[in-house]
């Protein structure tokens, strides 16, 4: 990742040019909330100030939006912008040379004594500064925005002091108003054990709590908390308590859990009421049943259990029979899910985990917002919501599902304004 601070801020600088996309977009198709059962076909959309305030059939458009600035969208099919819900983008360094020596046959421990495993993006993290880390957080944000990503969640959890924890807060802040994307931040602080913890989880868990939550909420840096419960992460104690002062600073939660094993996680996130838990690749139908009388969400998170090459599917289909939403993600990070496509992440949902289309479009529009606990802002084309959307060069709305290794996108409205996406469709004149 060799995109330097000077290049990132030429990126960011470009944005001021985008054009607003205020006006008539018309000669489209609309999915306004991932259901292609509820697809609205030859409809228009109207942007005035950034927001959308009508859509429908073109040939029903009131009169009173006649004279706006005309786009001609050229047929392409309209989606609410994408959301991913689970990204861990800013941090220091890369682990593709980890990677090179598991499939050489190294071990966990071998790796470890090499330096690798999450100290060493730790190690990477506190040693950057904040330019640096913008710099390498905007050129993995560059792709996503490029495929239609609106709005995304992006945790901390590299840093593990207070110092190098605001560091990655400050800098997901900065990607958000550099780049005109929405950015949810959460604090990941319970992710490991930091090197200088060793031993001491429980101490190090009483930092995170007393010191780091406190200081990171009172700065306007947090908008949920986040913990990794598994054996080789935090116990259900140490989650609960993170919980706990969560919840006295006003904050909503979420949660890694059962992942490698079933700790009971998910169960404890459903009693605090949590936005989502993920991964699930573990988790049982006790844990499924909370979850449904939550409200929690299941993020699925295809990308880390091709590159772990895991085998133990989360209960699809225990999600489905119990009504729990189910969202995916791209999980970015370096260490199980270097992935920069969630148009990739929902082929991959598909093809792994079995989803259908319009639970794959779903979950990366509407349920992804509702993980965000975003549902009243983002995923879904209405009347009143902020102006995030996608053009897509696609016949069918199944074929962003379908494709791999090729992004459809034509244009993408973030924030009230037009920016190019990777690819072109003829007659789109925004």
């Amino acid at each position: 990742m060799n995109l330097n601070p000077a290049h990132a801020a030429a990126i960011s600088s470009s944005t001021e040019s985008a054009k607003s996309a205020d006006g008539v977009w018309h000669r489209c198709h609309l999915l306004p909330d991932g259901d292609p059962a509820k697809a609205i076909r030859d409809a228009a959309l109207v942007v005035q100030q950034g927001r959308i305030v009508w859509l429908g059939m073109q040939a029903e458009l009131p009169q009173a939006y006649a004279a706006l600035p005309r786009h001609d969208a050229g047929s392409a099919w309209i989606t609410p912008g994408l959301v991913d819900c689970h990204t861990h983008l800013v941090y220091g360094g890369q682990r593709a040379d980890e990677f090179a020596m598991r499939l050489a046959g190294a071990g966990y421990e071998e790796i470890a004594r090499a330096g690798g495993g999450i100290v060493s993006t730790v190690r990477a993290t506190r040693a950057a500064d904040e330019d640096t880390l913008f710099a390498l957080a905007a050129a993995r944000l560059a792709p996503l925005l490029a495929e239609g990503v609106t709005t995304l969640e992006i945790k901390s959890g590299y840093g593990l002091d207070l110092a190098s924890e605001r560091k990655q807060l400050r800098v997901a802040r900065r990607l958000g108003d550099a780049f005109g994307v929405t950015v949810h931040t959460t604090f990941l602080g319970a992710h490991a054990l930091p090197p200088e913890y060793a031993g001491r989880a429980d101490d190090y868990i009483t930092l995170v709590c007393e010191t780091m939550m406190p200081v990171l909420a009172d700065e306007g840096l947090i908008d949920a908390v986040d913990a990794f419960c598994e054996s080789v992460g935090f116990s259900l104690a140490q989650t609960e308590r993170v919980f706990q002062a969560a919840e006295r600073h006003g904050l909503r939660v979420k949660l890694h859990a059962e992942q490698l094993s079933n700790l009971g996680g998910t169960a404890l996130a459903a009693r605090y009421r949590a936005l989502s838990a993920d991964h699930l690749e573990h988790l049982d139908e006790a844990g499924v049943v909370a979850m449904a009388g939550s409200g929690t969400v299941a993020v699925l998170l295809p990308g880390a259990y091709y590159f772990l090459r895991d085998t133990n599917l989360p209960p699809i289909d225990l999600l489905r029979r119990h009504g729990v939403p189910m969202a995916i993600s791209t999980d970015h990070n370096p260490g199980t899910s270097p992935v920069t496509s969630l148009l990739l992440m929902m082929n991959m949902a598909c093809t792994l985990f079995r989803l259908t289309v319009p639970e794959v479009l779903a979950g990366v529009t509407t349920h992804a917002a509702r993980a965000l606990g975003a549902a009243d802002r983002h995923g879904l084309l209405a009347a009143g919501r902020a102006a995030d959307f996608v053009l897509w060069n696609v016949d069918s709305p199944a074929e962003l599902a379908y494709w791999f290794g090729r992004n459809p996108a034509a244009a993408v409205v973030r924030q009230g304004k037009v920016y190019p996406a990777a690819t072109s469709v003829q007659g789109v004149r925004p």
